[in-house]
């Protein structure tokens, strides 16, 4: 089965975890509301990759580990989308969750797929391979270097850019790829500068698109950059200079994969998104 298909299979199932008798029926809903449809599913897809590409052929502790991922991930948009960071009234072209069941909720949906993202990893099968897999995916969430201390920068005075994304984004990159290595039983530290390039290559790139593309085209708000005065590539470096800079880490990025079986097709699969990331009127500029 193809691996999107079983990542919206295993997503479902994980917040369907919290249907229970006694659950309050709108923080389900909001939790659903918040994981689908689905995104790109980037860091759930790099997960699995990874794993392949270090040979493993039985995905289900790589899939626990994508799920776990993605579901921080989404917590991570419903904080991002409140009016006290982004003021989103959308996300992938649809109301956000403070939008649609109101702000106490969106704050308590966040924190409930943080919770269910670590309730997941609980439910792995016995392994030997689960510790390295959790100190992988926790580490790309809180402090001192995940995205919760990510988006504190947002908080700061002055901000290193380069720094502010490595957190906020590269963050659960980083553990994307290392969670992927360790659920395969291969030593993930060697696949951390891996994560964090293209963790920044995606930034990168969402800092293009949200300067020069439509609400339409992202399915968010865009412009929130410069109309929240927040730290920017593009703000910093210009287009030109933001394409330029995009186009050299996506060719840094593949000098860092470890020595593995499949690198070469990791490889190629990172070119194509990252590429599929920018606008189509400047994917060509930056080929």
């Amino acid at each position: 089965m193809e691996s999107s298909v079983r990542i919206e299979q295993a997503l479902s199932a994980a917040i369907d975890l919290a249907k229970q008798p006694g659950c309050p029926p709108r923080l389900y809903e909001a939790m659903r509301h918040a994981v689908f449809p689905a995104g790109a599913r980037l860091r759930p897809r790099l997960c699995l990759a990874v794993a392949l590409s270090c040979g493993e052929t039985d995905l289900r502790i790589p899939m626990t580990a994508a799920v776990a991922i993605e579901l921080l991930h989404c917590a991570s948009l419903v904080h991002d989308d409140l009016p006290c960071f982004d003021d989103a009234d959308t996300r992938r072209g649809r109301p956000s969750v403070h939008r649609a069941f109101g702000e106490a909720l969106a704050v308590l949906t966040g924190d409930a797929l943080i919770v269910q993202a670590f309730q997941v990893l609980a439910r792995m099968p016995p392994t030997a391979r689960l510790g390295s897999v959790l100190a992988s995916v926790s580490a790309g969430v809180g402090t001192p270097w995940g995205i919760v201390a990510g988006q504190a920068w947002e908080c700061e005075p002055t901000v290193d850019v380069a720094q502010y994304h490595r957190l906020k984004t590269g963050a659960l990159f980083a553990a994307a790829t290392m969670a992927g290595a360790a659920a395969a039983g291969v030593d993930p530290g060697p696949w951390r500068a891996l994560g964090d390039g293209i963790g920044e290559a995606f930034q990168v790139a969402d800092d293009i698109r949200d300067a020069t593309s439509t609400a339409e085209e992202m399915g968010k708000p865009a412009g929130r950059d410069l109309a929240l005065d927040r730290p920017s590539v593009v703000r910093e470096l210009g287009l030109e200079g933001a394409i330029g800079r995009l186009d050299r880490l996506i060719g840094e990025v593949g000098e860092t994969i470890p020595t593995c079986p499949g690198a070469a097709e990791l490889h190629n699969l990172i070119r194509v998104e990252a590429r599929r990331l920018l606008p189509a009127k400047l994917a060509q500029r930056a080929a």
